[in-house]
């Protein structure tokens, strides 16, 4: 892009219609910026000039497609259109200012301090988290890497998969710069990959207990996914942001935002194997949303749905998979469901046919290992707690080193059941 058409898109009129959430205004600036009429544009895109002027003229997204292709072709950023609809914070380029070039000591920072200590006591060093930030802060330049977007994003997964969460979060502000990089030729395939990256993020953040940060990644998916056109992108990125809104106590928009995902899936016509995996997933975590906030009727209707809409999948989903649900994954979800209703007996009585090997990753069956620990300890059963805790350490650490809310079991087991069996051995096991 010229160095003056960067100037429009950061001028204070561009600013302005950013912040009154304006995106057909930010279509008119780029026209009028050309010098075209409304109808030199209908006719670059295929419409008529009065259907332009609707556009321009609305405040509200109506046809994200149409809206799409005319940003396009007045060159506008992708993360101006994405803050405009208010899809994520605006990340208009804003004038360069010099600043000192002085060390800063993290002792006298206050947010990076806060950062430090916020990792404390984890597995994962502040400084990947420190690295994090600062590739959130704007656009994360690519790494210089001569591997395929597809490749890194495939490896990336694969950290995940197996609970290196340090590792992942090392290698992620070079996967979301390459990502970006890519996303220049805003095609929607390039547009899918970035927003599958920033999904994967969200997905480790929250592994993590980095909820703020998971909201930005979360917000930033959410675009992308909607830049790209795919359903099933879209449904990814709002099941993480859905999940992030549960954790930051907001069950209802959480609710709302899951619902309209499943139901946005539901309309592809669940044709694919692909599609049917994300119908049945969205329906779980809509479902253990639904009891997390107390509601037991949607939760339980819900889990029973997808038990019917898992029924047709393959009990080992293919690698690559977007959304790998199967029938026992459904089974495990059912175990949260109940656990997160207050019913430990339920919980269990749903696991009590799950078994690791039906599950294709580590962190999966480690997975199952910690939400059966949950609801063992739910009922009282410290012993049981720790030996399943004890098997969820030996497949995958990252699982309860790395989880707040395991890790606080794992305490609590240490202080309040100290001489029960197997408490000692996870005790030095998760504090290695």
């Amino acid at each position: 892009m010229l160095a003056a058409e960067l100037g429009i898109w950061s001028s204070r009129e561009a600013r302005d219609l950013v912040e009154r959430r304006d995106p057909g205004g930010l279509v008119r600036l780029g026209r009028r910026h050309r010098g075209w009429r409304q109808a030199d544009l209908g006719a670059r895109i295929g419409c008529s000039a009065s259907t332009v002027s609707r556009l321009e003229a609305s405040k509200r997204v109506t046809d994200m497609a149409l809206l799409r292709v005319a940003a396009a072709a007045v060159d506008l950023p992708s993360s101006v259109l994405a803050a405009a609809c208010g899809f994520a914070t605006a990340l208009v380029p804003a004038p360069t200012r010099v600043a000192l070039d002085a060390p800063r000591d993290a002792e006298e920072d206050p947010m990076r301090r806060r950062t430090l200590l916020a990792a404390a006591g984890t597995a994962v060093p502040a400084s990947r988290l420190l690295a994090v930030d600062d590739a959130l802060a704007g656009t994360p330049a690519p790494s210089g890497s001569s591997a395929p977007p597809d490749v890194r994003l495939a490896r990336a997964r694969r950290q995940f998969d197996a609970g290196q969460h340090a590792a992942l979060l090392r290698e992620l502000p070079g996967l979301l710069g390459d990502a970006h990089d890519a996303a220049r030729s805003r095609s929607d395939l390039d547009h899918a990959r970035l927003s599958a990256c920033y999904t994967l993020a969200t997905q480790v953040l929250v592994k993590i207990g980095r909820y703020d940060r998971a909201r930005l990644t979360a917000d930033r998916a959410t675009t992308y996914g909607s830049l790209s056109g795919s359903p099933l992108a879209s449904a990814a990125a709002a099941r993480e942001l859905a999940i992030v809104l549960r954790h930051q106590d907001q069950p209802a928009a959480a609710q709302r935002l899951i619902l309209g995902a499943a139901a946005d899936v539901e309309t592809t016509g669940l044709t694919t194997d692909a599609q049917a995996a994300a119908y049945a997933q969205m329906l779980c975590t809509t479902s253990y949303t639904a009891a997390r906030a107390g509601d037991r009727g949607q939760a339980l209707a819900m889990i029973t749905e997808a038990r019917q809409a898992a029924k047709r999948l393959p009990a080992v989903p293919p690698s690559g998979r977007l959304f790998r649900i199967s029938p026992a994954a459904v089974d495990l979800y059912a175990v949260g469901v109940h656990w997160a209703l207050g019913d430990a007996g339920a919980a269990l009585e749903a696991g009590r046919g799950l078994r690791a090997e039906l599950f294709p990753t580590p962190e999966r069956k480690s997975r199952m290992h910690t939400d059966l620990a949950r609801a063992w300890w739910q009922w009282g059963k410290p012993e049981q707690t720790a030996q399943e805790l004890l098997a969820a350490m030996r497949v995958s650490p990252g699982e309860v080193r790395d989880r707040p809310a395991i890790r606080q079991i794992v305490s609590d087991l240490s202080s309040r059941h100290a001489r029960t069996l197997g408490v000692r051995e996870l005790a030095l096991a998760a504090a290695r």
